[in-house]
């Protein structure tokens, strides 16, 4: 099971990344975009996802991801139940939800300091 903290840690690594407290949930965005956020519990979180693909994996994992509330869904949001995720997945779903919100270039930058 992953932690707020797990993902704290790596989003860190992550240029332009910030953390908000917003309404007594944990949030990460680059400028105004969210493209991560927990629920006050945070039981459950909700990661950038591209609309196409995510109902094949809410029908492909539905123990482990939902589709968003219906006020969200014209949004490119999906919500994974965190006690469900390991720590190598998560750290693709935060990764894939970043990259979705930073300029290319940025996270070609951010790719070769990684490797």
């Amino acid at each position: 099971m992953i932690t707020v903290e797990d993902v704290r840690r790596l989003t860190r690594t992550f240029p332009r990344s910030s953390e908000h407290l917003i309404r007594d949930r944990v949030k990460f965005r680059v400028g105004a975009i969210v493209y991560v956020a927990f629920s006050r519990d945070e039981t459950l979180m909700g990661f950038g996802f591209p609309k196409e693909e995510r109902a094949a994996l809410v029908a492909a994992e539905p123990a482990k991801f939902e589709l968003p509330r219906e006020s969200d869904l014209r949004f490119h949001w999906v919500v994974a139940r965190m006690e469900a995720l390991d720590e190598p997945e998560m750290r693709e779903l935060v990764t894939e939800a970043w990259r979705m919100v930073v300029p290319k270039k940025v996270y070609a930058a951010y790719l070769e300091t990684v490797r």
